[in-house]
C-alpha cells in the first residue's frame, strides 16, 4: 500500500519525459520520383500547414501531437513550358503552438523530373556522295544534275579534255592517253565540253553516275561533281497587317494565316459565302465593319419578341445591337463579327470621335467575297430563348418563319451559321435546338456553336445537338502549342479547337509578346466593339468559346469560297482533318479533332521552315525544350504519357509539327516506374 503513491508519481514522470515540449524543426522531404511521400516529425502541440505551393498537396493540413503528413506532387502544375528543370522544388509552412511557444517553421520538399532525351536530325541535310542514277541528285528534294562538273589538276590536262593539242613535255603521252580514254568511253563529243575556268570543264552527259565513277578513277583529275540544277530557295512571305490593333490578334499567327492571306492575294477566293452571326445583333455603325455585312433591306433580322428587347421596336428588319439608357456593357455581336470580317486597311473616321482609330482590327476572311448577316436573338439582358434561337437559326438557312404577325425569308441563306450563345439545359429541353439543327443541317447550313465557358464537363446545347460543330477554346502556353483554356467545358461532343484566350479572371497570361500603351497585353481575343457610355465604336478584348467559335466559322466560309470544299459535309470533313492533334490521340473531350490549321485546311505555301520540338501531354499539356547545336535535347516532365515530335514548321504558326508540318514522333510514358526514357533520332524529313 506504501508503494502505490511512488507508482503513480513514476508513470506520470515517464509521460512527461514523452512529450517533446521543443518547436517544429526545419526539414526536407525529398519525393525522389516517386509521386508522394510521407513526413513526420516528433510534437506534443498542435499544428496546421500553411503556404502550399499550387503543385503539391499535404494531407491532413491540420492535427495535434506529432507532425505526421502525406506530401504529394502534382508536377504537371510546376514543370515550365520549357521542360529544363531536372528537379522541383517548394516550401511549406508548418504553424505550430506547443504550450506558451508558437511559430512557423519552413519544410522544404523536392521532386524529380522524369527524363526524356533525343535528337532531332534535319532530314533535309545532304549527304556526300548522295548519287543516283539517271542523272538525279537527291538532297533532301529531287534536284536534277545536267552533267559533270570535273576540274583538272593541271591546264595542260584541262587542255587535253577540250580537245586542244597539248605538248608531250607539258603533259606526258601516256597521262593523256588516260584522259582521251576516259572521255571516249563516256562518248562525251568535242560540241559537248565547255571550259569554265580555272582548270574546270563541264561535260553534258545523260550518265552521270557513270561518269562520275570514270573520271575519279582519272589520276589527272583534281574532282568530278554533279551539275546539280538549283531551285530558288526563298520561301514566299507571310502577309502582316498594318492596321493599328492586328499585332495584338495573336489568335490568326496561331491559325498561320500569315501564310492564308498571302495565298489570298493570289486570287482563286471568287465564290461568295453568307456567314450567319446570330447573336446580340450588330453595330451597322462600326467604321470597322463597313461593307462586311448584310443590312436591314438586305436580309438582317432582329427576332426578338421579348421585353428586354431594348430597341423597343419588336421583331423588325433592323438587328442593330441597340443603345438603351445605363448600358455599358460592350456588343457582343459586334465583336463576334470582327473576328470573321473587319475591315483591311483604313477606315472612315466616325462623327465626333477624333481618338477613334483609323485602321483598327482585322478579319480572318480578309479580300474573300465572304459577307455576315446579322440575326439578332440576345437581349439587352444578355439572354435569348429557346424559341427565339429556333426561329433564327431555321431563318439563316432560308426557312420561312413567322414573327408578329409578319412572314420573313432570308434573301441570302447562310452556307455558315454562327452560334456564340448556349446553355447548360437538359437534352430534353434542348430537343426544339436540336431539330432546328437538324433541320438546316439538312438543307446543307453547317451550324458552327460554343462549347461553353463553364469549367465543366457538361454538354452544352446548342453546340451538343447531333449535326452541329461544337468549338472548344485554347489559350497561349509559350511551349510551342496551345493549351485547353481551363475554362473551356469537355464533353464527348466537341469536335474542333480554336483559341479563345485566357480567363484574366483566374491569372492573366502574357505569351503572345504583345504591348498596348506600354503595358504587356495579356492572351485574350481583341475585336471590334462598342463603348455604350460614349456612344462610339471601340475595341475590346474576351475570352471564352464565343471567341474560338467565329474563327471555325471563317474558316468554313474560306474553305467554301477557294471552291476547296463544295459543302457541308465535306467542309466538315476537311476541317477535322488537318487540325493539329492536341492533347490525347486522337478525337478527345478536351480538343475534339483538334486545333482547326487554316494553311493546311486551304492547302497554302510554306512561309517558314523552322525545325524544332514540341512535346504534347495527353491531358492537353504542352512543352517546348531547346535543341542544343546538335538538335539533341533532354525534357524534364511531369508523369504522364507524351507525344514527341520532332517537326518544322511550314507556315508560320510557331507550332512544330502541325498538320501542315512534316513531322517524326514517338509516344512516351514516365513515371515512378520509367523515370528515364531515350526516343532515338526523330526525322521529320523535308
Amino acid at each position: 500500500m506504501k508503494r502505490l503513491p511512488a507508482l503513480l508519481t513514476a508513470a506520470l514522470l515517464c509521460a512527461c519525459t514523452q512529450t517533446p515540449s521543443g518547436p517544429v524543426t526545419a526539414q526536407t522531404v525529398a519525393l525522389g520520383t516517386a509521386l508522394s511521400a510521407p513526413a513526420s516529425q516528433s510534437f506534443g502541440g498542435s499544428w496546421s500547414i500553411e503556404d502550399v505551393p499550387a503543385w503539391l498537396s499535404v494531407s491532413p493540413p491540420s492535427g495535434k501531437g506529432d507532425v505526421s503528413v502525406k506530401v504529394t506532387a502534382d508536377r504537371s502544375r510546376g514543370t515550365p513550358v520549357g521542360a529544363d528543370q531536372p528537379r522541383l522544388s517548394g516550401q511549406v509552412t508548418v504553424v505550430w503552438k506547443n504550450g506558451s511557444a508558437s511559430g512557423r517553421t519552413v519544410w522544404t520538399v523536392t521532386a524529380d523530373q522524369y527524363a526524356v532525351t533525343g535528337q532531332v536530325v534535319d532530314g533535309d541535310s545532304v549527304q556526300a556522295g548522295d548519287v543516283e542514277p539517271r542523272g538525279l541528285l537527291r538532297t533532301g528534294g529531287t534536284r536534277e544534275a545536267r552533267g559533270v562538273i570535273v576540274r583538272y589538276r593541271s591546264a595542260a590536262a584541262q587542255a587535253v579534255a577540250l580537245g586542244r593539242a597539248v605538248p608531250v613535255a607539258t603533259l606526258g603521252g601516256a597521262a593523256q592517253a588516260v584522259t582521251r580514254d576516259t572521255l571516249s568511253r563516256l562518248d562525251v563529243p568535242g560540241g559537248a565540253r565547255r571550259d569554265l575556268g580555272g582548270r574546270a570543264v563541264l561535260l553534258e552527259t545523260a550518265d552521270v553516275t557513270g561518269a562520275l565513277r570514270a573520271l575519279r578513277a582519272d589520276p589527272n583529275v583534281e574532282y568530278a561533281v554533279p551539275n546539280a540544277v538549283l531551285h530558288p530557295q526563298g520561301l514566299a512571305q507571310p502577309v502582316v497587317p498594318s492596321d493599328e490593333y492586328a499585332g495584338l490578334q495573336w489568335a490568326y499567327k496561331v491559325l498561320g494565316y500569315g501564310a492564308v492571306w498571302r495565298d489570298m492575294e493570289a486570287g482563286g477566293y471568287t465564290r461568295p459565302v453568307t456567314v450567319a452571326v446570330i447573336d446580340t445583333g450588330v453595330r451597322f455603325d462600326h467604321p470597322d465593319l463597313q461593307g462586311a455585312l448584310y443590312g436591314p433591306g438586305e436580309g438582317a433580322l432582329d427576332v426578338l419578341t421579348s421585353s428586354t428587347n431594348g430597341d423597343g421596336n419588336g421583331p423588325d428588319t433592323d438587328p442593330t445591337d441597340p443603345d438603351t439608357p445605363g448600358r455599358t456593357a460592350g456588343s457582343h455581336g459586334t465583336h463576334v463579327t470582327g473576328i470573321i470580317a473587319a475591315r483591311w486597311g483604313k477606315i472612315s473616321q466616325y462623327a465626333g470621335c477624333g481618338s477613334c482609330s483609323t485602321s483598327g482590327v482585322v478579319g480572318a476572311v480578309y479580300r474573300a467575297p465572304v459577307r455576315v448577316l446579322p440575326i439578332r436573338v440576345i437581349d439587352t439582358a444578355d439572354n435569348a430563348t429557346t424559341a427565339d434561337v429556333v426561329n433564327a437559326v431555321r431563318y439563316a438557312a432560308g426557312l420561312t418563319v413567322t414573327l408578329g404577325g409578319k412572314t420573313y425569308t432570308n434573301p441570302h441563306p447562310a452556307a455558315v451559321i454562327n452560334l456564340s450563345l448556349g446553355g447548360d439545359v437538359s437534352a430534353e429541353e434542348a430537343r426544339p435546338l436540336c431539330s432546328a439543327v437538324a433541320e438546316v443541317t439538312g438543307r446543307g447550313a453547317l451550324v458552327v456553336a460554343a462549347a461553353g465557358n463553364a469549367y465543366g464537363t457538361e454538354p452544352f446545347y446548342p453546340a451538343a445537338c447531333e449535326g452541329a460543330v461544337a468549338v472548344a477554346s485554347v489559350t497561349l502556353s509559350g511551349a510551342g502549342a496551345p493549351v485547353h483554356a481551363e475554362y473551356s467545358n469537355r464533353y464527348p461532343q466537341v469536335m474542333l479547337s480554336a483559341p479563345g484566350g485566357v480567363d484574366l479572371s483566374r491569372g492573366a497570361t502574357y505569351y503572345n509578346g504583345g504591348n498596348l500603351n506600354g503595358q504587356r497585353y495579356p492572351d485574350v481575343i481583341l475585336s471590334t466593339d462598342w463603348d455604350y457610355v460614349k456612344d462610339q465604336p471601340t475595341y475590346y478584348s474576351y475570352a471564352g468559346t464565343s471567341q474560338a467559335t467565329p474563327q471555325v466559322s471563317a474558316l468554313a466560309a474560306l474553305l467554301l469560297s477557294k471552291g476547296v470544299t463544295k459543302g457541308r459535309d465535306d467542309t466538315l470533313a476537311r476541317m477535322t482533318a488537318t487540325a493539329t492533334d492536341l492533347g490525347e490521340a486522337g478525337r478527345d473531350e478536351a480538343f475534339g479533332y483538334g486545333l482547326i490549321d487554316p494553311a493546311a485546311a486551304l492547302g497554302n505555301l510554306a512561309v517558314s521552315d523552322a525545325l524544332g520540338l514540341r512535346v504534347q501531354g495527353s491531358r492537353g499539356s504542352a512543352y517546348l525544350p531547346a535543341l542544343d547545336a546538335l538538335g539533341r535535347f533532354t525534357a524534364y516532365l511531369p508523369d504522364g504519357t507524351f507525344n514527341v515530335i520532332g517537326g518544322r514548321d511550314r507556315d508560320g504558326d510557331g507550332i512544330y509539327g502541325g498538320a501542315n508540318d512534316p513531322r517524326d514522333e514517338r509516344q512516351v510514358t514516365v513515371g515512378p516506374a520509367e523515370p528515364q526514357v531515350a526516343v532515338g533520332a526523330l526525322s521529320p524529313g523535308p
